[in-house]
């Protein structure tokens, strides 16, 4: 049986990165964490990356609703770079509606949710789809 690969999906934002982790043999995502813009975000990515022992990153990759790369597309790219030192393989994976997504999620369970609660949701909902569709 080969060995499991962990996943390791961020849905980068201006304010806050939502974390969400998952394996290809159990196939599920989770949302993780959130961790805070304050200018520790790569130690706390790498932190997260070594905990885990993740062998994928992946990154949501926004969009616009005619599949165009946005301005928060190409920040999303820099801060991709900033990471490549620290990521064993990033790959990006489309985040179109996942934080909207998230949110109707969270409020379908009828209790409080933070925003930060939504950022973790979305990295989760970023990743199944990864997981879903590259069979990881």
């Amino acid at each position: 049986m080969p060995k499991p690969t962990t996943i390791v999906c961020l849905d980068v934002g201006e304010k806050r990165i939502g974390v969400a982790v998952g394996d290809s043999v159990v196939r599920i995502a989770i949302p993780f964490e959130t961790i805070e813009v304050d200018g520790n975000e790569i130690q706390s990515i790498a932190e997260t990356l070594n905990r885990e022992n993740a062998d994928i990153l992946v990154i949501g990759y926004p969009r616009n609703q005619s599949g165009e790369p946005t301005a928060q597309t190409k920040i999303v790219e820099k801060f991709a770079d900033r990471l490549s030192n620290i990521a064993p393989k990033i790959v990006f994976q489309d985040e179109s509606l996942t934080s909207v997504i998230a949110e109707q999620q969270l409020a379908g369970y009828n209790r409080p949710y933070s925003k930060s609660d939504v950022d973790a949701q979305a990295a989760a909902i970023i990743l199944q789809d990864y997981l879903e569709s590259n069979n990881a």
